[in-house]
């Protein structure tokens, strides 16, 4: 059984790959940290704290998830997930509330490693994650559209209604000037990475728009970090929360809050990563290591942090493999704050502003969205639940209903397909034992018993990569799969792909008229080749043969 905390650097030491990889890995986490610089800040103002304490989460948080994390490419930080729920607790806790509920969820998150609880993801429904994450962009985009116009607003309410009725109220005081700024930042991130892929489109706006704003406009012409914020301050100095002890329990929620949302942005950061990589990374020692910064992270002034899919993805595509790129990142930022941060204070909050709706777009997830949209009844239902919960009441609430739905709505369909099954169709797979020992030399047979749910499809799914790995061609039975939900979709797609890469073929049989319209739905026939979908298990055996023939 693997330890339940074992840092994957430590490993990567001992059989060489720091020495072979370290140039890369150093290259690699510069890149990183500069694309890191821009995010991190943006998502510090985002959240209602200064901007040096996106930057602080960064360099300390970054470090600490890549030293003792289970993931080799892991980049943690600041998130846009957390913008929501920290400018909550900010509000409602104030900034010391914060810091203790953050250590809080620190705890909780090392507790969750420990119990071996890393594995629980894959019971999480796609659609409610789209859901969540669709609605947190929403929300991000609504908090930036004042910035983003310059509108002077005395008092903006906390509700995604409320906000929205305070900005029409306000938009005979639009900043034109804003507005430009605005408009050039989401032109320049957006165009900039299909010009070049080295240089981040954010960093590229704030060093074009910002001396425009010093030098080519009038003072005060548009709010800056500095008017907004005052003086950052670059250091790291240790900040000790006043702790009220009668009122610890009031922090319970916020700080389950925070460590639930953390390990579930961590592990699919993870999860993206190990499909880039060809890797697996280690759950649980990825938790506790995400629980270790959380705690870490405050005490210096820094705000909640997890794993971060797009710095993840920029560091493997820079050629990042071993943690030392993510620990290389949190250098570069430390010495950015060290003699550049003061510089700062002179960037335009509407090109923050700028920043943050492309990362909404990015983070919205529209075609997963649309795509699950054409899927089941229950799996549109657990999407739409949970995105209109995000956006109009609160995230742990969405999160809590959506998961609760999930498992009802889950029982449900079970309920409505069992009968259907003991009725059968008389071109469906027989429970004949079929014999196997004689099948051609490059020919694999896997069969998957029981519903393709959230539940059990990653499970099926690495043990259909594992073996189809090894063959030319793959069977995969589907006789006993009442149906397919948008999570097992995913996760068949992704493998299947996989698979394709490694040159393996693939074959399913066995699929009942609900599930094939279900998998054509998903994108499946055009990866297999819709007649490579078989009711009949001889039917997909004859196919299979003639393929392993022609090759």
């Amino acid at each position: 059984m693997e330890k339940v905390f074992s840092p994957k650097l430590f490993g990567l030491i001992k059989d060489g790959s720091v020495k072979k990889n370290l140039s890369k890995d150093i290259l690699a986490g510069i890149v990183v940290g500069i694309v890191a610089l821009p995010l991190a800040i943006a998502f510090a103002v985002a959240s209602g704290v200064s901007p040096e304490k996106g930057i602080i989460t960064a360099i300390v948080a970054g470090f600490l998830i890549s030293f003792f994390g289970g993931s080799r490419v892991q980049i943690g930080g600041p998130t846009g997930a957390f913008i929501v729920i920290v400018y909550g607790i900010v509000n409602d806790y104030g900034l010391d509330g914060m810091i203790i509920s953050t250590i809080f969820a620190g705890v909780i998150m090392i507790g969750f490693g420990m119990l071996r609880l890393g594995t629980l993801l894959k019971f999480i429904p796609h659609p409610l994650i789209v859901g969540f994450t669709s609605g947190i962009a929403l929300t991000i985009f609504s908090t930036q559209i004042s910035n983003a116009l310059g509108l002077t607003l005395t008092d903006v309410p906390g509700s995604f209604i409320g906000k929205w009725g305070a900005y029409f109220g306000g938009i005979d005081t639009v900043n034109w000037y804003a507005v430009g700024i605005t408009i050039v930042t989401v032109l320049i991130a957006v165009y900039m990475p299909k010009i070049t892929s080295k240089v981040p489109g954010s960093f590229v706006a704030i060093l074009v728009v910002t001396p425009i704003v010093v030098f080519l406009l009038p003072e005060g012409a548009v709010t800056t970090i500095g008017s907004e914020f005052g003086e950052i301050k670059c250091n790291l100095t240790p900040v000790f929360p006043s702790i009220e002890w009668g009122q610890l329990s009031h922090y319970l929620q916020p700080a389950m809050t925070i460590a639930i949302l953390g390990a579930i942005e961590s592990l699919l950061s993870a999860v993206v990563a190990d499909g880039m990589i060809s890797g697996h990374h280690r759950s649980n020692t990825e938790l506790i290591a995400q629980g270790i910064a959380n705690i870490a992270s405050p005490l210096f002034g820094g705000i909640p942090a997890t794993g971060a899919i797009a710095r993840t993805a920029t560091n493997v595509k820079n050629g990042g493999r071993t943690p030392i790129a993510g620990i290389t990142h949190a250098v570069v930022l430390l010495l950015i704050m060290l003699f550049f941060g003061k510089w700062a204070s002179l960037i335009p909050m509407s090109c923050l502003a700028g920043i943050l709706i492309v990362v909404s777009y990015n983070m919205s997830e529209w075609r997963s969205f649309r795509s699950i949209l054409r899927a089941s009844m229950s799996d549109v239902v657990i999407l739409l639940v949970t995105f209109f919960l995000t956006v109009l009441v609160d995230l742990t609430v969405a999160i809590e209903i959506g998961v609760v739905l999930a498992a009802l709505l889950f029982m449900k369909r079970m309920a409505d397909n069992a009968p259907k099954e003991i009725i059968g169709a008389t071109n469906m797979d027989s429970d004949v034992l079929e014999n196997y020992k004689n099948l051609p030399k490059g020919l694999g047979i896997y069969e998957v018993s029981g519903p393709f749910f959230f539940g059990s499809a990653k499970t099926y799914c690495e043990t259909i990569r594992n073996l189809g790995v090894n063959y030319e061609v793959l069977i995969i039975r589907m006789r006993h799969v009442p149906f397919v939900d948008s999570t097992g979709l995913k996760n068949l797609k992704e493998t299947i792909l996989q698979l394709k890469n490694e040159g393996t073929y693939i074959v399913l049989s066995g699929v009942s008229e609900p599930v094939k319209k279900d998998l054509l739905k998903g994108g499946i026939g055009e990866l297999v080749g819709v007649e490579n979908i078989y009711p009949k298990f001889d039917l997909a055996l004859q196919a299979a043969k003639e393929k392993i023939e022609e090759k």
